[in-house]
């Protein structure tokens, strides 16, 4: 794999490196120094996180991982933030519309992957929050997800002498607050980097790399007809759009923030790298497959008045695919799928 210039580099103290002539999800250890090197892909813009911009070592990276496993951190000590984001589904929820939460109560969104956070000024379907470090907030305190508030997570981690110990590593003090614990989460999961699919090594040339027929028309599909909205080579635009799921909305989207008639029923544009193994789709998981997904887009939408222009082309809304098409399309979204990025091992407790 090939990058671009290096991003971040902190000499601390005993180190989790990215170097220019491995990929991008292999971690190499340094008996002196802390240093992450943050590599963006070739094919890759510069990220927009301040994290990144700011500091990650390796000990955070660790401690960050402690903490996004550890079931501890909500009120039933069930549920981790990895229940919900499971790394075999690109760090989605496998195969569920809907993550279970404590006392086996179901959330209201379905739960989106978690990749190439760097790349995001805001995250949720909404765009409520515009720093990665507060995401974990939503989750921690939900009452429908990990049920606790942050000074009962403080407490729990306070009293573990193994976490104290990482603290003072990480930052230079035992001193457990909020900030440094949701940094030391966000320093995990900026990490989180999808960069090597079939995809990737085909646009960036590596090795015999190519597209089988299929692919290749398939591709030249997505970029007449779905590059607007997913634009390359993060697969989305990060802007957010309606795509007629249904008239009438019982989620009202972007204008629970904004409180803008215009953003009613308005949804953030998802990636679709990893697109094959993170269903089921949608901001309600409605389709299960990919199928049912295109089969929207060609002939089930519906007008609704804040629909967005990109399907508002022709008479009937939509985007016109037929079976064969269809069939192409998905073929080309499956070589999104980055296999050495939910396999490997940096990423999980083991």
């Amino acid at each position: 794999m090939k990058y671009k210039h290096l991003i971040v580099y902190l000499p601390l103290a005993g180190a989790l490196l990215l170097s220019a002539g491995q990929r991008l999800t292999s971690f190499q250890k340094k008996a002196v120094g802390d240093t992450i090197y943050f590599k963006v892909p070739l094919n890759f813009p510069q990220p927009e996180s301040s994290t990144v911009k700011n500091r990650l070592t390796s000990k955070g990276f660790i401690l960050g991982k402690a903490l996004f496993f550890d079931a501890r951190l909500s009120a039933d000590g069930r549920i981790s933030c990895s229940s919900c984001h499971q790394q075999s589904a690109a760090f989605a929820n496998l195969n569920s519309a809907f993550s279970n939460g404590i006392n086996g109560q179901k959330g209201s969104r379905n739960t989106p992957a978690l990749f190439n956070l760097a790349w995001q000024k805001e995250f949720m379907w909404d765009g409520r929050l515009n720093r990665l470090s507060l995401v974990p907030v939503n989750a921690l305190t939900s009452p429908l997800e990990m049920g606790n508030s942050m000074d009962r997570v403080l407490e729990t981690v306070r009293q573990d002498k193994s976490y104290q110990t990482q603290f003072k590593r990480v930052f230079g003090t035992n001193s457990i607050t909020q900030d440094r614990l949701l940094d030391a989460l966000s320093q995990f999961t900026a990490m989180l980097i999808s960069a090597n699919s079939k995809y990737d090594q085909v646009i960036r040339k590596e090795g015999n790399s190519m597209f089988s027929a299929n692919e290749q028309a398939g591709y030249l599909l997505f970029q007449q007809k779905c590059n607007t909205c997913h634009t390359q080579p993060l697969f989305t635009d990060n802007s957010y759009r309606n795509n007629g799921l249904d008239l009438k909305y019982s989620d009202n989207g972007r204008d629970s923030l904004t409180h803008q008639i215009a953003d009613l029923a308005k949804f953030k544009v998802p990636s679709l790298r990893n697109i094959e193994i993170t269903g089921p789709y949608m901001h309600d998981g409605r389709f299960r497959t990919l199928k049912q997904v295109l089969q929207h887009y060609d002939s089930g939408m519906k007008a609704h008045a804040n629909l967005d222009a990109a399907f508002n082309k022709e008479i009937v809304p939509g985007i016109r695919l037929n079976l064969h098409e269809q069939e192409d399309l998905i073929s080309f979204l499956k070589t999104l799928t980055d296999v050495s990025f939910i396999n490997d091992t940096h990423f999980n407790l083991n």
